[in-house]
């Protein structure tokens, strides 16, 4: 590593917040992103779901198979006992480098994601017993944003270089592994297929149109305080930060995340932490459009409340927003959940709208996009559209093409494409979402795509089965963090019709990666997997989420 002087070193140096938490399974809507979680389980009765910024905002279209949330903290074991935690976690450790400890800089004990290139003042590696650096007298806001968005202190340039790098060994241990399964994919470089550089985001500051807030304690001891987590679980001490430092969110989410936390601060209601303790003020979700709209979604714990009081803190809140010191967030849509759950969908506890529209809209490739509350759009508006055109050239799809849209959301990448083929076929869990996708088809004219609500899994095997269409079959998967259902796989691998297939990762390495063997691996009766292998010809990564380590990677399948 070249010699730096004390100014750069320091501002190339990113480091960790104190003591963060790093999930390995537990595939929430956005904790499993930043590494930054709350210290309770997840489980009914206890606080409310881990939140973050990082990748894409995505528990939808494929049942996860959830694990436990376990903490993963410097001094669980010594260093052997932090390695087998690393490696299983796939949780990664930064490596003080030389010029650190010239510079007298701390350490700190996890590290939420990582760094990979040498031109940093940091080298990061997986599954060591390294110790994360930091700088001395970080404030409160600085940590949030090393928690959230580790890589806001290097120029975009570098942060391009990081991300290629990972996605760089996320093909090379996909090459290991199908040659551990017989399968011959050696190719120049030691890759399971050429890997492009990574396509920039055309935004790279505030581009989130989603964020979702906290509520707990915060440096201050408030337990009244709306913003994103940092500190050590295992210690208990989780500490609740505005997100005022964080480059992803814009400004306008973090204006409605004050005013939110201005009214709890005025209500005699508490803030609900822990279920089983009382409190009743939950989390906030913003969500934004390019049109301008905004909708915010307040969850609130009814504990024992009865309805008459219900309805008291719903017109309360209303009031605030619509002509009290909130009137300023301009909202288009109020939206108020009552759940006794960490997270739960519309169909079990109703969004009520407090006041305003029940959508908003947004624009993509030309079409206009109606947004319900949980339903999923990409985080990143212009970088979507540059991937979903990406989509769109390596389908290869022409007038004869036959689209399956597994995972479809809203219907953004089956309807940008429905103008170049004969017909789409979209499968989403999410019913509301579901609704969305079939409304903005009537919409924006579009009359040959056709949408189905449900588990891809139970879905799509049925749908394939009977298929006897002799059109060209292409399929595009965009699951979430948690990857497809084994029988979604096996019934892609087992159709004969699908010689093409796009898979859309927002996390290759980690449960996407069991997908990509199971389409490549040789054929397996035993797991009934008897149709013709797939086998990787291109992969091209696009950063949706500057400032973090994640990126959407595109890796495109043939046979």
């Amino acid at each position: 590593m070249r010699a730096e002087g004390t100014a750069t070193a320091l501002m190339r140096c990113v480091h960790p917040s104190r003591g963060c938490w790093l999930n390995w399974g537990l595939e929430t809507e956005l904790g499993a992103v930043t590494g930054v979680h709350s210290p309770y389980s997840g489980k009914r009765g206890s606080n409310p779901r881990p939140q973050g910024t990082g990748s894409g905002d995505r528990t939808r279209g494929t049942t996860a198979r959830p694990r436990p949330l376990r903490p993963l903290h410097g001094a669980a074991a010594g260093h052997g006992g932090r390695e087998r935690a690393a490696a299983m976690s796939g949780g990664l450790w930064c490596v003080l480098s030389p010029v650190c400890r010239r510079l007298g800089l701390g350490t700190q004990p996890v590290l939420p994601s990582s760094l990979l290139t040498g031109s940093t003042a940091v080298k990061w590696r997986k599954g060591n017993a390294g110790e994360g650096c930091s700088l001395p007298g970080s404030s409160w806001g600085e940590r949030l944003a090393d928690a959230v968005t580790p890589l806001w202190r290097l120029p975009y340039r570098e942060q391009l270089q990081v991300k290629y790098e990972n996605q760089r060994k996320v093909l090379q241990t996909l090459a290991s592994r199908l040659q551990e399964l017989g399968v011959d994919v050696q190719k120049p470089g030691e890759l399971c297929c050429p890997l492009r550089p990574v396509v920039p985001s055309p935004v790279i500051n505030g581009y989130r149109n989603k964020s979702t807030f906290s509520v707990n304690r915060g440096p201050d001891g408030n337990t009244k305080t709306v913003g994103l987590y940092v500190g050590t679980g295992r210690a208990r001490n989780i500490v609740c930060v505005r997100a005022d430092h964080v480059k992803n969110i814009p400004s306008k989410h973090k204006h409605v995340a004050q005013c939110y936390e201005e009214f709890i601060r005025r209500s005699p209601l508490d803030s609900c932490i822990l279920f089983h303790e009382g409190g009743h003020w939950r989390e906030l979700v913003v969500r934004t459009t390019s049109h301008g709209h905004t909708m915010a979604i307040v969850t609130f714990h009814p504990q024992q409340l009865g309805q008459e009081a219900l309805a008291t803190q719903k017109a309360l809140l209303k009031e605030f927003f619509a002509s009290g010191p909130g009137a300023g967030c301009a909202l288009t849509s109020l939206y108020f959940q009552e759940s006794t759950m960490t997270r739960c969908s519309h169909e079990q506890s109703p969004f009520q709208l407090l006041y305003g529209e029940p959508h908003i809209f947004e624009d993509l490739l030309g079409l206009k996009f109606r947004i319900s509350p949980d339903a999923f759009f990409q985080v990143n508006t212009s970088g979507a559209e540059t991937l979903y055109r990406a989509v769109g050239e390596l389908s290869q799809a022409d007038g004869d093409t036959v689209l399956l849209d597994v995972c479809c959301g809203t219907g953004t990448i089956g309807l940008s494409l429905a103008r170049h083929v004969s017909k789409v076929i979209g499968i989403e869990i999410v019913e509301k979402a579901i609704e969305d996708a079939r409304w903005n088809a009537a919409f924006n004219g579009i009359s040959n795509c056709e949408f189905h609500s449900g588990k891809a899994e139970a879905v799509l095997p049925q749908l394939l089965s009977s298929w006897e269409d002799t059109r060209p079959l292409v399929a595009v998967v965009n699951p979430s963090r948690a990857g497809i259902h084994y029988r979604v796989v096996r019934a892609i691998r087992n159709c004969k019709a699908i010689r093409r297939l796009l898979y859309v990762s927002c996390k290759p390495e980690g449960e996407a990666m069991r997908n990509f063997l199971e389409l490549c691996c040789p054929p397996d009766p035993g797991k009934k997997l008897v149709g013709e292998p797939f086998a990787p010809v291109l992969a091209i990564p696009f950063d949706l989420f500057p400032h973090t380590v994640h990126c959407e990677l595109v890796l495109l399948f043939s046979r």
